[in-house]
Formats: structure tokens, C-alpha cells, sequence
């Protein structure tokens, strides 16, 4: 009985990717797992409505734009100013880092988001001050499905869905246009 080995090579068939050379700035179009994809950070209201939202290529870790995302948040009230600061936010596993929750503690966001695993490791290697995600928070985070919601209405759009725009300019309007008729 022979076993077989693998060769030293690269195994399956090579990619079809035609194109050579990055994909221009004003795309917004970038290389991820699946494919040509761009991501979309959201801010979204409790009742599921679009605050705010940005876009950026498929590799863009989502780490490093929740301030990004949550600094475009302008909600305007009857007199004064527009308010930019929610009062918690609830976001999932892409989103903790040291500096997030730091920025986040600076403006006085209540915040719900779980540690990731690794995180959790190396606070049990260097024991710090440990993140509260107790009975209470988990009960609050089980509402963060309202931003999944939000996201499935905005892509019942199939040109959002599909993202079959150009230009992340034109995109960026087709879900402006979806997340004010959700307003409406």
C-alpha cells in the first residue's frame, strides 16, 4: 500500500485573476477571502435606520473604523446642534481594540462588545483590568442584530447587494438613497 504525498507545489488551479496592478483609490474595491469585495461600516439607529456608514476595500480591517465610522454620525434634533455621540454602542467581534475602548471611554460611550478569543488568552497571560461582559451585557448584545437587520434591508437593493457600481462614489450614493427611503 502506497501513501500518497503532497507535492511541494501549490495545489488546485491557479487564480483567474487577469488583472495586474492595485485597484484605483476611488474604487473602493479590495482583495479579501471571497474575492473583489468592498466592506461596508455601518451605524445604525435602534430601530434599524441608517446613521451613518463607510466604505472602504475588502481587506480593510474593520478594527481601525469604528472612529472613522462613528465620527460621520449627525443626528439632528429640533434646536441646537446635531448630535454625534450615541449613548452605547453595541458592536461584534471585529471591533475591539485597545484604542477603540480608549476613545471610547474619552467620549463617554457606554460600550458592548465582546473580547475575541485571542484577546481573552492574553489577558490571562498579563492580567490587567478585565472587560465586564457579564449576564447584563450579553443581554444588551443580543440586540445588535437590529445592525444585521439593517444591512439585509439595505441589500434587498440588488445593485447594493450585488455592488455592481463602479466607483465607490456611486455606490456610496445608491446606499444613501436605500437608507433614506428606509427613513421615509
Amino acid at each position: 500500500m502506497s501513501t500518497a504525498r503532497p507535492s511541494a507545489g501549490t495545489q488546485g488551479a491557479r487564480s483567474n485573476y487577469k488583472k495586474f496592478g492595485p485597484e484605483p483609490p476611488d474604487h473602493a474595491i479590495g482583495r479579501s477571502r471571497g474575492g473583489l469585495t468592498t466592506k461596508n461600516h455601518l451605524v445604525c439607529d435602534g430601530r434599524g435606520r441608517a446613521l451613518a456608514f463607510v466604505l472602504t476595500p475588502g481587506q480593510a480591517a474593520d478594527t481601525s473604523m469604528l472612529i472613522d465610522t462613528l465620527s460621520e454620525v449627525r443626528v439632528a434634533g429640533r434646536t441646537g446642534r446635531p448630535r454625534s455621540r450615541p449613548d452605547r454602542l453595541l458592536a461584534d467581534k471585529g471591533y475591539p481594540s485597545k484604542a477603540n475602548r480608549a476613545w471610547l471611554r474619552e467620549h463617554d460611550i457606554a460600550a458592548t462588545i465582546p473580547e475575541r478569543d485571542d484577546q481573552i488568552a492574553h489577558r490571562r497571560k498579563n492580567p490587567g483590568r478585565p472587560i465586564d461582559f457579564g449576564r447584563e451585557q450579553k443581554e444588551r448584545y443580543k440586540g445588535r442584530n437590529v445592525v444585521e437587520r439593517c444591512f439585509n434591508r439595505l441589500k434587498q437593493w440588488r445593485g447594493i447587494a450585488m455592488r455592481s457600481d463602479k466607483t465607490a462614489r456611486n455606490y456610496h450614493s445608491a446606499i444613501c438613497l436605500a437608507a433614506t427611503l428606509q427613513w421615509v
